[in-house]
């Protein structure tokens, strides 16, 4: 059935004053000086580190997740972009200049980037805070007005969101709009300068078709099954804390999370062994143990619970062995981290990304198997490699694709604001962090400045035989 947007309803849409009032303010934004806006990046940091406390529990209440992970994934990746931002952002805004072709001597070109206008921001709900405050840093650099959606899955963290960005941004400048599903489809059909969407593939193909419409700008971080390899030549302890530290981060709700792991043939009872004694180490040694543990987060919702609950209890009906965990308990959301064995690719567990802590780890006794089977599926947004034998690693790296790659390590790539962050394909559309960030709300202009001297008139008509014999030694100075 087709949705009826609210313009053939012949209604109004609930947004259109504030989007209106973001727009009557985006050209006096625009011409911002960088320290103006260095300042209201200041202003968000020293509020974001004054509400450490409420910030914890907000995210603790919608989760359970424990304040070290909202320390080290939430807060201290927003305070890091935000320095880079303030640290790099003058830089980033001057013009920069670039070469001149001898045929335009007498001319100078230069690159200026402005700011697109009026920016949506879409956040999602696995990392509600960093993922709604890094974008918006990076907009906000870039001069433009921007109208942010938290998710509707993590109330308290919208909440304070809300309340935080209404302390510290004009409202003509930046403002939130709380809600769901309705919501966002309202937001969708404003005529937004870029879509900024963090979430799975459905709804990213929605939001790109709304930019679509509109010849709008966009950018979608999205996700997918993100291998992780684990060869004969890797250091097997290190691979299995790594790979269990990247799994069950954030209870295995992470978009760049390893999803599942190909490992040698050679090497998988020893990996097993490996994973289910970090397990033990991590969160408890006992089932019991790693249920109470203040460590380990909870399924954000019902829905995510029976999701990945179902794809557990049908893929150990297939015959899948469960290493370790496979423990659930619905009135909690509760979901053990779980290892398991035996996989083949055709199981249940396979289908889909799972985004929950189950770990699934399949064997292979060849690297053309691995990489055969990672090209089998769609681009994953990270891909982690384990091995101290560089051929391999770059054989990897080389015949497959990713939107991000980490090699004996895993997730910790996205830390660095130096480096892009982005999908390909399935698992997105355009990057972002640092000054990847700022361009990606940035129209980069090209502005030429004519001198004095010029010899373009040599190819103004009438094409007398001196302007062709002219127009012929131009050409030949590039065959």
């Amino acid at each position: 059935m087709r949705v009826v947007s609210m313009e053939e309803q012949g209604r109004k849409n609930p947004f259109q004053e504030r989007f209106e009032r973001l727009r009557s303010r985006r050209w006096e934004v625009s011409r911002t000086s960088a320290k103006e806006r260095i300042e209201k990046l200041k202003k968000l940091k020293r509020a974001v580190v004054e509400r450490r406390e409420a910030l914890y529990q907000a995210i603790h209440a919608d989760f359970r997740k424990p304040a070290a992970e909202v320390e080290t994934s939430e807060m201290l990746l927003v305070l890091m972009e935000l320095d880079h931002a303030i640290k790099h952002l003058g830089k980033w805004m001057k013009p920069r200049k670039v070469g001149t072709p001898m045929l335009l001597a007498g001319t100078r070109s230069e690159v200026h980037s402005e700011p697109k206008g009026v920016v949506l921001i879409i956040a999602p709900w696995n990392y509600p805070f960093q993922l709604t405050i890094s974008p918006l840093v990076a907009a906000v650099a870039a001069g433009n007005c921007v109208m942010v959606k938290p998710s509707e899955k993590t109330p308290h963290t919208a909440a304070f969101l809300s309340q935080l960005i209404r302390d510290v941004f004009d409202p003509s400048e930046v403002t939130v709009v709380e809600g769901g599903a309705q919501e966002s489809q309202a937001l969708l059909e404003l005529p937004f300068d870029h879509f900024f969407f963090t979430g799975g593939p459905r709804v990213g193909r929605k939001v790109m078709e709304a930019a679509a419409k509109h010849l709008a700008g966009v950018t979608l971080e999205l996700g997918g099954k993100s291998p992780a390899v684990v060869d004969e030549h890797a250091d097997v302890k290190a691979a299995a804390e790594r790979i269990t530290f990247g799994k069950f981060l954030n209870g295995g709700q992470t978009c760049v999370a390893p999803d599942y792991v190909l490992v040698h043939a050679s090497k998988e009872e020893e990996f097993l062994a490996k994973v289910r004694e970090t397990v033990e180490r991590f969160y408890g040694k006992t089932e019991e143990a790693r249920k109470s543990t203040p460590d380990f987060c909870r399924m954000v919702d019902d829905a995510q619970f029976s999701r990945v609950n179902g794809l557990l209890e049908r893929s150990v009906a297939s015959g899948v062995r469960v290493v370790t965990g496979g423990v659930v308990d619905a009135s909690s959301r509760y979901i053990a981290p779980t290892v398991l064995a035996d996989v083949k690719p055709e199981a249940p567990i396979m289908e889909e990304e799972i985004f929950g802590p189950v770990l699934p780890v399949l064997r292979y006794q060849q690297l053309d198997e691995a990489v055969r089977h990672i090209r089998s599926g769609t681009k994953p947004l990270a891909m982690y490699i384990f091995s101290q034998d560089k051929r391999a690693v770059d054989r990897l790296v080389s015949e497959t694709s990713a939107g991000g790659t980490c090699v004996n390590t895993t997730v910790v790539h996205l830390t660095n604001a130096d480096l892009p962050f982005g999908g390909i394909g399935e698992s997105g559309v355009g990057n972002y962090h640092g000054e990847y960030g700022f361009r990606t709300f940035s129209h980069e202009r090209a502005v030429l400045r004519q001198g004095r001297i010029a010899f373009l008139q040599t190819f103004f008509p009438p094409y007398t035989d001196k302007a062709k014999k002219m127009q012929r030694m131009a050409s030949r100075l590039f065959e």
